[in-house]
């Protein structure tokens, strides 16, 4: 049987309540400018990303709330819930050939739609801004680990704690197979997610780790004292710093 001809099923790859309705998450999921404001992380770049994910190499179905995105086979979904909405991330994939592996796609969605969930639950119509860090830890160890992040309690429930460079407090935002989002007091009611790929021998012995970094009314110099202080810690404990400020 063609690929073409091979029956597809649905997967939920990422599903979130976001207090907000429908048309307000609709509006967030196609105007490049709220876009901004939760997918990504701030580079130079990002502009230019969106409007190729979701404006040229994206279907919009108004009425029924998705947005399908072309040649991946996965598509948003808005669901009304009274004053609430259900977003959920959704990839159609031939039956039989789903697998339970690391995917890249799939952990960029998890992590940008647990932002967006954020951004309207707590800072809504507020803007952000964002460090990311990506690269291999130097010990053979888990990003979350190095952090201090293997002490976190269940999701939901708040912390006090070392954090990186830092003495943290919060909530435990989401934990997935491979993250763990929390939510961070010092940064403005802020955002900490962190990523993980597992081991490859071939290309990476070690994993590596993204942090994604999300700030809301940080003053410059404070955010300018952030950045310092983070990347000189993650200097220390990761390989191929890559900070793309905002």
């Amino acid at each position: 049987m063609t690929d073409a001809a091979k029956p597809v099923e649905d997967h939920v790859l990422v599903e979130v309540t976001v207090p907000a309705p429908a048309d307000a998450v609709w509006a967030a999921l196609r105007d490049p400018k709220q876009i901004a404001n939760w997918f990504g992380w701030d580079t130079d770049a990002l502009k230019d990303e969106i409007d190729f994910i979701f404006v040229t190499h994206a279907e919009a179905d108004e009425a029924r709330r998705t947005v399908t995105f072309v040649g991946v086979n996965d598509r948003y979904e808005v669901e009304a819930r009274g004053d609430t909405s259900v977003v959920r991330v959704v990839r159609s994939a031939p039956v039989g050939e789903w697998t339970d592996v690391f995917d890249g796609m799939i952990e960029g969605w998890i992590s940008f739609t647990q932002q967006l969930a954020f951004a309207f639950a707590r800072h809504p119509g507020q803007t952000r801004r964002t460090i990311f860090f990506s690269g291999p830890p130097h010990a053979d160890q888990l990003g979350r680990s190095v952090l201090g992040l293997d002490a976190a309690p269940a999701p939901g429930e708040p912390y006090t704690m070392p954090l990186g460079p830092d003495d943290a407090s919060g909530q435990v935002w989401f934990v997935s197979r491979h993250q763990i989002g929390v939510t961070v007091d010092a940064w403005g009611d802020g955002l900490l997610v962190v990523a993980e790929s597992p081991p490859k021998a071939d290309k990476r012995p070690r994993g590596a780790t993204m942090l994604t970094l999300t700030t809301y009314g940080l003053s410059d110099t404070a955010f300018s004292d952030l950045e310092s202080r983070w990347k000189g810690w993650w200097e220390t404990h990761f390989e191929n710093a890559a900070p793309h400020e905002g």
